[in-house]
C-alpha cells in the first residue's frame, strides 16, 4: 500500500508543509500577542481575548471563502489554461477587496454595540479601542490570504510560509516598542498591540504581491491574453468558496458557543477547557495545512483530467491525516498531565484539562478526517452538501447532545466535550464517504457542464 501511495504522499507532503509552517506562524502571532498583553494587566488580557474571539469569528469566512482559490487555480494549473491562471490572480485581488468591505463592515457594527457581550465597562472601552485598529487591517489580512491561495494553487507554497514566519518576527519586535513604549515611542499598551498586528498585515500583504508580480516562477501564469473571464471567475470564487467560509463560521461559532456554556458552570471549568482547545488547536493545524494540500493535488487532477489521481490523492490526504491525528491521539492520551503541567499548576484546573485531553485524544480522528475531507471535497467543487452536513454535525448533534449531557447528566464540561465528540464523528464519518463516492462516480464533462450552468444561472 505504502508503495501504491508513495508519490501521493509525497505530492501532499511537499505542497503541507510550507502551509503548516505558515499556519504555525500565525497561532504563534496571538500567543505572542497574548504573552506580551498579559504582561500589562488582566483587564488588557481579558479585553485582547473578548476582541480576538469577535474579530476571529466574522473574519473566518472571509478566510474560508478564499480558501476556493487554491483549488480553482490548481485545477486551471492542471490543465494548462494559464490564462485562467492570469485572470484568477486578478479576480482573488478584486474577492479580497469585497469580502474585506463586507467583514469591516459587520466587525464595524459589533465593535459600537460591545455592550451585547455583557463585559464591564472598562473591558468593553478597551475592546472597542482595539477591535478598531485591529478592523483597520482587516483588508490587508485578507488581501494576503487572496494572493496567499493563487500562489498555493500553482503548488508554490514556500513564500507564503517565509512572509509569515518573518511577519510573526516583525509583530514581535512591534509589539515590545509599541505596547511598552521603546525608542520614544509612546507606550500604547492593548492599542500598541493592534497597530503592530494592522502593520505587520499590511507589509505581509504587500511582500506577497510583489514577490508574486516580480517573481519569475509566476510569469507563465500571470500572462492575461483575453480578460473576458473575469466576472465568471469571480463569481467562481464565492460560488465554491461562500460555502466552505461558511463551513468555518459554524465551526468556529460551536467551540465559541461551546466555551460560553462552559463558562457558565465556574471559571476553573472555562480555564480548563481553554487550556485544552489551545492544546488541540495546535494539532489541528497541522490538518488544516494537509486539507490544502489535499484540495490542491485533487484540483490539479481534475484539471488532467485524471481519475485515478485524482481518488487516489483524496485517500492519499485522508490517510496521512489518520496517521498524523492517531499518532497526537497517543500523545494525549499518555503525555495528557505533562502538556497541562506547561500551562498551569493549579491542581483542580489541570485534573480538568488533563481529563478533557484524554477526550481529545478521542476525536482526534475524528477531527483530523473532517478538516481533509472538506478540503479534498472542495477540491472537486463540492461544497454545499457539505456545510449541510458541517451545521448538523455541530448545531443539531454536538452542542444540543453536549448540553444535554452536561445538564441533566451531570457532566458538565465533559459532557460538552463529548457532545463535540460526537459531532465531530458525524461529521467525519459523512464527509469521507461523500468523497468516495463522488470522486468514484466523478464525470469530468457533466461536472464542467453543471458547474458552467451553475454560474450562468
Amino acid at each position: 500500500m505504502f508503495k501504491t501511495y508513495k508519490p501521493y504522499f509525497t505530492q501532499i507532503l511537499r505542497l503541507s508543509y510550507p502551509i503548516i509552517i505558515g499556519q504555525i506562524g500565525i497561532v504563534l502571532m496571538g500567543v505572542a500577542d497574548v504573552v506580551m498583553i498579559g504582561n500589562i494587566n488582566a483587564t488588557n488580557l481579558a479585553a485582547a481575548g473578548l476582541a480576538n474571539s469577535v474579530y476571529f469569528l466574522v473574519s473566518i469566512i472571509g478566510i474560508g471563502t478564499l480558501s476556493a482559490v487554491s483549488a480553482i487555480v490548481a485545477k486551471a494549473k492542471g490543465a494548462g489554461h494559464s490564462n485562467e491562471t492570469a485572470i484568477l490572480f486578478g479576480q482573488s485581488i478584486w474577492a479580497s477587496l469585497a469580502l474585506s468591505a463586507f467583514v469591516s463592515s459587520v466587525l464595524m457594527v459589533l465593535t459600537f454595540n460591545l455592550e451585547w457581550f455583557g463585559q464591564s465597562e472598562e473591558v468593553t472601552l478597551l475592546t472597542k479601542s482595539y477591535l478598531h485598529i485591529l478592523n483597520a487591517g482587516t483588508v490587508f489580512m485578507l488581501l494576503f490570504t487572496g494572493i496567499k491561495q493563487f500562489s498555493d494553487g500553482l503548488s508554490i507554497t514556500k513564500p507564503s510560509a517565509v512572509i509569515t514566519i518573518a511577519g510573526l518576527l516583525l509583530n514581535v519586535f512591534l509589539n515590545w516598542v509599541l505596547i511598552y513604549g521603546k525608542f520614544g515611542f509612546p507606550r500604547l499598551e492593548l492599542d500598541g498591540a493592534g497597530y503592530a498586528t494592522s502593520f505587520t498585515r499590511l507589509m505581509m500583504a504587500l511582500a506577497m504581491f510583489v514577490y508574486i508580480i516580480r517573481g519569475s516562477i509566476y510569469k507563465k501564469w500571470l500572462k492575461v491574453k483575453d480578460n473576458n473571464g473575469g466576472l465568471f471567475f469571480f463569481k467562481e470564487i464565492f460560488r465554491i468558496g461562500l460555502p466552505s467560509g461558511m463551513q468555518y463560521f459554524f465551526e468556529v461559532g460551536a467551540f465559541a458557543s461551546a466555551a460560553i456554556m462552559i463558562g457558565w458552570f465556574g471559571k476553573e471549568q472555562l480555564a480548563a477547557h481553554q487550556i485544552a482547545i489551545n492544546l488541540a488547536s495546535v494539532t489541528y493545524m497541522v490538518a488544516t495545512g494537509l486539507s490544502t494540500g489535499g484540495s490542491i493535488a485533487v484540483g490539479d487532477a481534475w484539471g488532467r483530467k485524471n481519475k485515478k489521481d485524482l481518488m487516489m490523492s483524496g485517500k492519499a490526504a485522508l490517510i496521512m491525516s489518520i496517521l498524523y491525528m492517531g499518532g497526537t491521539a497517543v500523545l494525549f492520551s499518555i503525555f495528557n498531565t505533562f502538556f497541562v503541567g506547561l500551562y498551569i499548576d493549579d491542581v483542580l484546573v489541570g485534573g480538568m484539562a488533563a481529563n478533557l485531553l484524554l477526550i481529545a485524544a478521542l476525536f482526534q480522528l475524528s477531527d483530523g478526517v473532517q478538516c481533509v475531507s472538506l478540503g479534498i471535497l472542495r477540491g472537486i467543487n463540492d461544497t454545499k452538501i457539505p456545510t449541510v452536513f458541517t451545521v448538523i454535525a455541530y448545531w443539531v448533534i454536538g452542542i444540543p447532545i453536549g448540553w444535554v449531557l452536561a445538564k441533566y447528566f451531570n457532566l458538565g464540561l465533559y459532557g460538552i466535550w463529548f457532545g463535540l465528540s460526537l459531532g465531530l464523528t458525524f461529521s467525519a464519518v459523512l464527509l469521507s464517504i461523500r468523497f468516495i463516492k463522488e470522486s468514484r462516480e466523478f464525470d469530468f464533462v457533466r461536472a464542467e457542464q453543471q458547474h458552467y450552468n451553475e454560474l450562468i444561472n
